[in-house]
């Protein structure tokens, strides 16, 4: 009796060649996988590094090395919540919510000024109830990309006239700016004129219209800087005239060079930071990219460029796939939003930009911009599953569970 020949219980796979990569690059379900998937890393690694980080400081204050760690993963938890609502809300929902939530934001921000009102380092930008803290200008993004998606969509025909391209959008969004403004928070300022500058450039506004507001904004930008001592000493420092370390000014950006110099090409090791012994100020915040540095070396901070390099490539897939104006207006705001944050969060920490004091999205600990930014790609998703390729593929896939009952042994009646 001859052998009988093995049989195969599928086909098997191709190879990853450069053709089949980016056929599933460019495949319906990739941008939704992506956002999925990335969104998932980066939380995830913001998780572990914020309990690293923030384990020497946390352990000095409180007597625990998790109580950063721990208010962390409850907010990480709120914005898998919010996220997974986002993703559930329908784009003709979405466009509806948009004026409600800017007025809602407006308000908030003036309650910034109010008795409620907290300033946190110089900045008048938090709302604090009873224990409870919030961030309103987060809010305040998300709400700026969705009504000037709005706008813009309904005077889509329009928008050749540069006063109906321009009023009211610009108009709302700089009386958003304007009061985040008075809270002396110029980075959230800056990313809030990244994201309605975003969105007027995929609406196919010509470039010429944003040299004049670009020069403006870079005098205005040059006036708050020089009157203003603090933000005058960090462009010091980043110019390279400060130094003594010991200088407050020249003290953060001496500290995150030297956590990014200990880690070297491959990181001291997870949770072997030093710097975070007291010496890098905010190490679980704006400077978590130091010790990702110091700690995971080269690669490491590689890897968490990368990812949100390939969170880009998604967005930028929905933008440029989407028949919906609306959905691709928002989309280029969300990516703007995440994108040039991360941007601004690592060039400080590595010395390419200025200490500006924005978080590294996801990565850093905070509540308010955790919740929103996760409510945000959850929003991403949704609009990933409004395109009718992605949602006819998702549809034609069978669930997790019956994927997992599909695999279990059938049991005869005798059994």
């Amino acid at each position: 009796m001859s052998a009988s020949s093995p049989t195969q219980s599928s086909a098997p796979s191709k190879p990853w060649t450069l053709e089949t990569v980016r056929a599933r690059l460019e495949s319906p379900v990739a941008a939704y996988y992506i956002i999925l998937g990335v969104s998932s890393l980066l939380v995830a690694l913001g998780l572990v590094m914020v309990l690293s980080a923030s384990s020497v400081t946390s352990y000095q204050e409180s007597g625990s090395s998790y109580t950063v760690f721990k208010t962390q993963t409850m907010y990480a938890f709120l914005g898998l919540i919010s996220a997974v609502v986002a993703s559930r809300i329908s784009v003709t929902w979405w466009k509806r919510l948009a004026l409600p939530m800017f007025v809602m934001a407006m308000l908030l921000q003036l309650a910034v000024f109010s008795p409620l009102g907290n300033t946190v380092k110089g900045n008048r930008n938090w709302l604090a109830f009873g224990g409870f803290t919030m961030q309103p200008s987060e809010l305040g993004k998300l709400a700026l990309l969705l009504v000037g998606a709005v706008v813009l969509t309904r005077k889509r025909k329009l928008l050749a006239d540069m006063g109906h391209a321009l009023v009211p959008f610009v108009p709302m969004g700089g009386a958003l700016i304007f009061l985040v403004l008075l809270g002396h928070d110029l980075g959230t300022v800056l990313v809030l004129m990244l994201i309605a500058g975003g969105v007027l450039f995929v609406a196919g506004l010509r470039a010429r219209v944003f040299v004049v507001p670009a020069v403006v904004t870079a005098l205005a930008v040059l006036v708050l800087v020089l009157t203003n001592q603090n933000r005058m000493g960090r462009v010091d420092a980043w110019l390279g005239t400060c130094t003594d370390p010991a200088r407050p000014e020249c003290y953060q950006k001496a500290h995150a060079m030297y956590a990014m110099a200990d880690g070297g090409w491959w990181g001291l090791g997870m949770g072997a930071s030093r710097e975070k012994w007291g010496g890098l100020p905010e190490a679980h915040n704006d400077f978590i990219f130091a010790v990702i540095g110091e700690e995971l070396g080269l690669p490491g901070t590689l890897v968490v460029i990368g990812l949100y390099a390939t969170l880009a490539y998604a967005g930028y897939r929905i933008i440029v796939t989407s028949n919906d104006f609306f959905v691709r207006l928002a989309s280029a705001g969300i990516v703007v939003w995440i994108i040039s944050q991360a941007m601004i969060n690592i060039g400080s920490v590595t010395g390419l930009l200025p200490i500006i004091g924005v978080p590294l999205p996801l990565v850093s600990a905070g509540g308010s911009a955790m919740v929103t930014t996760m409510a945000a790609l959850g929003m991403l998703i949704s609009f990933a599953r409004h395109d009718p390729d992605c949602r006819a593929a998702l549809a034609a896939r069978p669930s997790l569970v019956r994927r997992s009952l599909a695999v279990l042994p059938r049991r005869t009646p005798a059994e």
